[in-house]
């Protein structure tokens, strides 16, 4: 059996860092927990958002050497069961700092949620279900 209590990092190539954490953090609200930008050859620049104190993060990565385009699909979603309305504000901010909304690939979401792209075009959901 897995620790449920295991701390999670989802990695994910950048075009350009300063949109995605402008996206994560002041869009969704996630903090800056780690940063690495010195452009040390061989080496990646990062910036590591989640929620301060959460058991997961995003790891946004971009190598200047040899940089790595995003690749996403409709599907690669990430999703937060928010377990309420979705709050206006929230996605006008989402908005504001970068992201597009779009249809869901997969109905349900727009049954239960808004999709929103961020400058890379990976799709997060806020869905007003709860999870369990």
């Amino acid at each position: 059996m897995i620790d449920t209590s295991l701390h999670v990092r989802v990695a994910r190539p950048s075009r350009d860092l300063a949109a995605a954490e402008r996206f994560y953090v002041e869009g969704l609200g996630l903090d800056v927990l780690w940063r690495t930008t010195e452009r040390v050859p061989g080496e990646h620049d990062l910036v590591m958002v989640g929620p301060p104190g959460g058991t997961w993060h995003f790891e946004l990565t971009r190598d200047p050497g040899n940089p790595l385009e995003p690749t996403p699909t409709v599907d690669d979603l990430f999703v937060l069961y928010l377990g309420t309305a979705i709050d206006d504000a929230l996605v006008a901010r989402l908005l504001a700092a970068g992201g597009t909304r779009v249809p869901a690939h997969n109905p349900y979401w727009d049954t239960h949620g808004v999709t929103i792209t961020d400058p890379d075009g990976y799709r997060l959901v806020l869905c007003s279900r709860s999870w369990g």
